[in-house]
């Protein structure tokens, strides 16, 4: 299977790396700790994926709040897989405080000027490659 990361996703986030079932990106958006995971599958809903799948990909998703909780300071994690706009499957794993720019508001369609640097972006990658077990870039 050719897999095929959506324009949309390519245009608004890095790709940092891979997990064993998903890809992960960090969105550009340095005012909040935003990642997506995207499996790489062709399937468009979780439903449709195999129970092993599934496993897999929550347990992923869990690895990553897990990490966003313990290397940012956050009061909240928002966990969601909409994609009305990206049809995609991918699942929005974002870290919340109470003082950021969109609370307590949705972080989607809420637009915020603060990109990532270089830097920051090698920075969040040297951290989940020490942090984040079977990521690799």
């Amino acid at each position: 299977m050719a897999f095929t990361l959506d324009s949309r996703l390519q245009a608004d986030c890095f790709v940092l790396g891979r997990l064993e079932f998903c890809q992960l990106l960090l969105m550009n958006n340095a005012a909040l700790p935003w990642f997506v995971l995207v499996p790489v599958t062709s399937v468009t809903e979780v439903c449709d994926l195999t129970s092993s799948e599934q496993a897999l990909l929550w347990e992923e998703v869990n690895s990553v709040a897990k990490f966003v909780r313990s290397n940012f300071q956050i009061d909240k994690l928002n966990i969601g897989a909409i994609g009305n706009v990206v049809s995609q499957l991918h699942v929005h794993i974002v870290g919340r405080r109470e003082d950021d720019y969109c609370w307590p508001g949705v972080v989607w369609g809420s637009a915020t000027e603060k990109q990532y640097t270089e830097k920051e972006v090698a920075a969040v990658i040297s951290s989940a490659t020490e942090n984040l077990q079977g990521f690799k870039l």
